[in-house]
């Protein structure tokens, strides 16, 4: 499974254009709350583009996954980070690579969702 046809069009555009995409995953403890986000990488391009005022789309983004747990009672506030733990991280080269690392991680495109849809305190 190295192709995109799995993800949903709108979440495949919003990685294309840049944007950060989360799932909520199982935490180790009932008090803990696990995130898995995909962000894309930022280039030059993307500066240029900005200050333009435009967005580029671009394919061939390289991608940073991070799969992080916080205490669910420090999850609301400013002090989220606290005793929060990154259990795993990976960088992504391309869209098939990031297909293959989700796979690894046992994740499905379909439960990622925008940030502001998702309870991540990010």
């Amino acid at each position: 499974m190295n192709d995109t046809s799995n993800w949903p069009t709108d979440k495949l555009t919003a990685l294309r254009l840049g944007r950060r995409l989360v799932a909520e995953v199982p935490a180790t403890r009932t008090d803990r709350r696990a995130f898995v986000d995909i962000t894309p990488s930022q280039t030059s391009r993307d500066s240029e583009a900005r200050k333009q005022g435009w967005v580029p789309s671009d394919a061939d983004r390289r991608f940073r996954l991070e799969h992080w747990e916080y205490d669910n009672e420090l999850m609301e506030g400013f002090d989220y980070d606290i005793g929060a733990v990154l259990i795993a991280s990976a960088e992504a080269t391309g869209e098939s690579e990031l297909v293959n690392t989700l796979t690894d991680w046992q994740l499905n495109p379909h439960q990622f969702v925008y940030p502001w849809d998702s309870e991540d305190p990010k």
